[in-house]
């Protein structure tokens, strides 16, 4: 049993690497913003802050809705059907083209939104022309993780990869020319990042399409569009039987980081800063969490297809102790370096001083965050997505923020208040989604 966990842990780690690479790839571009900006002074830094919180709820909610295509392509290609994998391509890509849309011009048009979040008034002007021109850049991103997810799906995990970090340089080239005015280029400060992020992004999806369309890999698939390539109701409910809880899952938990960093903003923007910086620094690893997630989900939801039951199992079980052993890593890296990571992004002594002290509460709640996010995929890849939405409500929402609020103004500790109720929302999230997965792992096999 030891070496088939074992087994089932090293298939799902080459499967999630290159998702793991890409996920990483996707944190560094907004790592790198986040460095380049920090460089203009905590103000913009704060600014930029402001919108990623803003940003965060519609942009997730959009990623949750691409997440149905990789779970029902990746169901139909272990029953071996690629007229099915077509068809849930093609419907899913619409139906996250018209999701994406939404998204972005309800965001551009409520970018006004910011001066009425009781922040700082200048960080707030800054953010302004910034989030309009990120609103925009949520449509081609969301196009591409749409088609990311059909090639995950199909297990070719490298497709995207590549892209994303052929990506990494393109995006600090375009930024080191149009934050700073280089080049002869005009000096755009926080717009230019806008304009850096917008760019880089449009190429990835057009690149990634073009790659779709004419590689071998996916002929198979791609010459069967007269039949497949078809609206359906029925599969539009399909997707939207997985697409809206996940991105209520995922909406719930980013709004929750998206709230938390609104509310640190009234504190003060040396508070949102560093509220920022140690962030950044913690999304950079979910990602590797992330990505263990999606690859899991992959081989899970392959397996649901079988109805092979001891796989699941096999499977989730290996994937939840891969996590934990990635969790307490991380935490332990957080701890040794929370004095160096923050000189990454800013010089300010004070923003410095208090990233070090919220990267001691990151380190803590690691662990959870990588169990509870491992938990959540597998749960989707046995379509069991209902329940978990309801358990991860009640585990940021009616756990997690009123904690925090009442410890960072009732208790009067500030920013460490609302990343103490980090840890105790991720930690509920994780008990009450491993415990889940496990009982239904039991009962899910071939009656199904």
């Amino acid at each position: 049993m030891q070496l088939s966990l074992w087994g089932e842990a090293g298939k799902t780690l080459r499967l999630s690497f290159p998702i793991i690479l890409g996920e990483l790839a996707q944190m560094a571009l907004h790592v790198i913003d986040t460095a380049m900006i920090g460089a203009l002074g905590y103000k913009q830094l704060a600014a930029g802050s402001l919108v990623l919180a803003v940003l965060n709820i519609p942009f997730v909610v959009g990623i949750g809705m691409t997440i149905s295509v990789s779970q029902l392509v990746s169901m139909a290609y272990g029953q071996n059907d690629k007229q099915k994998v077509s068809h849930y391509f093609y419907n899913g890509f619409w139906l996250c083209a018209v999701t994406a849309v939404i998204i972005s011009l309800s965001l551009v048009a409520g970018k006004n939104v910011l001066f009425h979040l009781k922040q700082d008034m200048e960080v707030a002007t800054l953010a302004v022309p910034f989030l309009e021109l990120m609103s925009w850049s949520v449509i081609p991103m969301l196009l591409f993780m749409a088609l990311k997810q059909f090639t995950d799906g199909l297990e070719y995990t490298r497709t995207a990869m590549i892209i994303s970090v052929i990506a990494l340089p393109v995006n600090l080239f375009l930024n080191w020319l149009l934050i700073f005015g280089n080049w002869g280029f005009p000096r755009l400060e926080l717009s230019g990042a806008g304009w850096g992020t917008l760019i880089t992004r449009s190429l990835m999806f057009l690149t990634l399409g073009a790659v779709i369309l004419r590689h071998p890999l996916f002929r198979r698939y791609i010459i069967v569009r007269k039949n497949q390539w078809k609206f359906r109701l029925k599969t539009i409910r399909e997707l939207l039987y997985i697409g809206v809880p996940s991105s209520l899952q995922v909406g719930m938990e980013g709004g929750a980081f998206a709230i938390s960093g609104i509310i640190i903003g009234t504190i003060g923007a040396t508070e949102q800063a560093a509220h920022q910086i140690a962030l950044s620094c913690a999304s950079f690893t979910f990602m590797v969490s992330l990505g263990l997630s999606q690859g899991s989900s992959i081989r899970v939801s392959n397996a649901f297809g079988r109805r092979n039951s001891a796989k699941i199992i096999n499977i989730g079980k290996s994937t939840l102790i891969t996590a934990l052993i990635y969790g307490i890593t991380c935490a332990a890296v957080f701890i040794l370096l929370r004095n160096v990571l923050p000189v990454v992004f800013n010089k300010n002594a004070e923003v410095i001083q208090m990233a070090a002290l919220l990267l001691i509460y990151a380190a803590i709640f690691q662990i959870s965050d990588s169990t509870q996010a491992t938990a959540s995929g597998l749960l989707r890849g046995i379509k069991d997505v209902k329940i978990p939405t309801l358990l991860i409500g009640i585990a940021y929402w009616a756990i997690g923020i009123p904690v925090g609020y009442l410890l960072a103004f009732n208790g009067r500790l500030g920013a460490s208040g609302i990343w103490i109720g980090f840890i105790i929302g991720l930690s509920c999230s994780s008990i009450f989604l491993c415990y889940r997965f496990i009982k239904m792992a039991r009962t899910t096999g071939p009656k199904q």
